[in-house]
């Protein structure tokens, strides 16, 4: 029963801004390292951020300066913050963390940049 759900997605122009969120639910236990991918249909699920419960950072070389995760342990949810949105940021983005020894995936939410 554990979960992790994403929301905020939708439609944007290029330049623009979305804030996506993910919240686990389905359990009192916090995640460990958690994390934003991306995935193009037909193409390999990518990395796009990772933060860890202690606040550790990484990022693809393609969002760095423009997109920012962070997390609230207490709510057990984790964000990102997109800004300067361009076309190839179109993509199933999708929260991912780590529970019980576990990689546990969102279902996705849709992000598409277009004018």
């Amino acid at each position: 029963q554990v979960q992790l759900v994403e929301s905020g997605g939708g439609l944007v122009q290029p330049g623009g801004s979305l804030t996506l969120s993910c919240a686990a639910s389905g359990t009192s236990f916090s995640m460990n390292t958690m994390g934003w991918y991306r995935q193009v249909a037909g193409k390999q699920r990518d990395l796009v951020a990772t933060i860890t419960r202690y606040g550790t950072i990484n990022y693809a070389d393609s969002v760095k300066g423009r997109f920012t995760i962070s997390r609230d342990n207490a709510k057990n949810m984790v964000f990102l913050q997109m800004n300067s949105l361009k076309p190839d940021d179109t993509a199933v983005y999708y929260c991912n963390g780590w529970l019980a020894g576990i990689q546990r995936w969102g279902q996705g939410t849709q992000v598409t940049v277009s004018s």
